[in-house]
């Protein structure tokens, strides 16, 4: 099947108007076609990212996008990725390598440079590609960042594409969001508009088919699908944390949700555990009794070590660890657990030394390398030598005594800490629950003995193809246009 458009882009009325799972469902579909079809975001702004085949670092719903297109996550997919460290600075990712940490105002400026690179993936992609199915981020009628825009329209007037525009009618005003939208943008971007998705639907159609009608001559643009509320799918988050399910099971695993919490995707294996009951404590929260306290990745790690003093995170684990709880931190979180973290040329915010939790005998010196590798091992804590993979994505590196006593062994060195009672856990490997050996050993180290095991890739394809079949009508009316 030849797919009409070399390049369709889907933006949205909202951020989290379902961009990135329409993109995701149109890849799969097209795959399933025979069409070679890649996804594409021009800029991405997530705390959420992944290790890319290229040895680079792309946003979490690129790699979703990517394994739905049957294809290897390449840093080309999301040129531009912006991870915040503050309320008004990022670090500046091209083409998956950091180039710079910026406030908002100096990128604003810097963005005809980013245009740039957004355009050199563009090309490469359409080299080798059929069909480029691109996300925007936000929403187009953003006013104040449509100057120098390489996100949305600005994007899609550069390279000449048709739109298509996403709601979600579950969060209410959908008509309003989207005539609002419309009437926000140029001439030129209104008329490359091709259609409207309402996505989220659950109730009678028939209930929706007047406003539908109305929507169609107010705008003079096509309802092209209307897409139904899916339950329980298991898709990487591209930023937000997603809402868990309370008393899910009996062990019970804790999470702080840190201001600049980033790959909390680390943890979806968890939620998706039939005996695991996993909560993201919020600032002001309660912070509830544990079996299990996880400290996440963190993209200002300083910053969040202030947090987790100012919520009382300090005297809560250390109650903890005294009725016999475990510990376990990941990347930023793993650092937390030292003596100190020293940020010398102030990569993560303004430079100086922060005292951390002195938990672990090691000490974390930031530095202006990241490193980025996709890796593989075994669980040194585990008899059995559990198998593990993930990825690490990191700036900093980490010196110390509890280092001897290593968490996992990835390709013959010594990788993480254990503290000398094994309540503590300590690594820079992100994904370490996504393998169902490694996931089982985790939890059973920390005092889960159980039969279940989560398979997250296969739980991944199968939502993959939920939200394709739902999505077809989609893909039949943006045929039928061009028929």
């Amino acid at each position: 099947m030849r797919f009409p458009y070399t390049t369709l882009m889907v933006q949205g009325t909202t951020s989290d108007a379902g961009k990135s799972t329409v993109v995701a469902a149109l890849c799969r579909l097209l795959k399933r076609r025979g069409v070679r079809v890649a996804p594409f975001k021009p800029q991405n702004m997530a705390l959420n990212s992944a290790v890319t085949a290229d040895g680079g670092e792309i946003g979490r719903a690129q790699a979703l996008q990517a394994i739905a297109a049957g294809l290897a996550p390449h840093t080309d997919m999301n040129p531009i990725l912006l991870k915040p460290s503050s309320d008004i600075g990022a670090q500046v990712i091209i083409h998956g390598k950091v180039r710079a940490e910026m406030n908002a105002r100096d990128y604003h400026q810097y963005k005809t440079v980013a245009m740039q690179a957004v355009l050199e993936s563009h090309e490469r992609l359409l080299a080798q590609y059929d069909s480029i199915i691109v996300e925007g981020a936000g929403s187009p009628a953003e006013i104040n960042l449509r100057d120098r825009d390489i996100a949305n329209m600005g994007f899609a007037e550069k390279v000449d594409c048709p739109v298509i525009i996403v709601a979600d009618i579950d969060r209410g005003g959908v008509f309003a969001h989207l005539v609002g939208t419309l009437s926000c943008l140029s001439e030129s971007e209104r008329a490359r508009t091709i259609g409207f998705v309402i996505n989220r639907f659950r109730g009678d159609i028939k209930l929706l088919e007047p406003g539908l009608e109305w929507l169609e001559r107010q705008t003079g643009k096509p309802v092209l699908a209307v897409l139904p509320y899916l339950h329980g799918l298991f898709l990487d988050a591209e930023d937000a944390v997603q809402a868990v399910q309370a008393e899910r099971g009996a062990f019970r695993v804790v999470v702080p949700s840190l201001p600049r919490m980033s790959n909390h995707t680390d943890f979806d294996a968890l939620r998706a555990h039939p005996d695991v009951d996993l909560r993201f404590v919020r600032q002001g929260e309660a912070i509830p009794a544990a079996d299990l306290i996880i400290l996440p990745g963190s993209k200002n790690t300083r910053g969040d070590l202030d947090w987790l003093r100012a919520q009382g995170w300090p005297e809560a684990i250390a109650r903890h660890l005294r009725y016999g709880g475990k510990v376990i931190g990941v990347c930023g979180g793993f650092q937390m657990l030292g003596r100190s973290v020293t940020d010398p040329l102030g990569m993560e915010g303004k430079a100086g030394e922060s005292p951390a939790l002195g938990l672990l005998d090691m000490s974390t010196e930031m530095t202006s390398d990241k490193r980025l590798e996709q890796v593989e091992g075994v669980c040194a804590f585990d008899a059995e030598g559990a198998s593990v993979s993930g990825y690490e994505i990191h700036m900093g590196i980490s010196t110390g005594a509890a280092l001897a006593t290593p968490a996992f062994i990835i390709a013959g060195r010594a990788e993480g800490a254990r503290s000398a009672d094994d309540q503590i856990l300590g690594t820079y490997l992100h994904g370490l629950f996504d393998t169902p050996q490694a996931s089982a050993a985790l939890l059973r180290w920390a005092g889960l003995n159980s039969d279940h095991t989560v398979d997250t890739s296969a739980l991944r394809e199968a939502s993959l193809d939920r939200i394709a079949d739902a999505t077809q009508p989609l893909l039949d009316a943006l045929i039928a246009l061009k028929a």
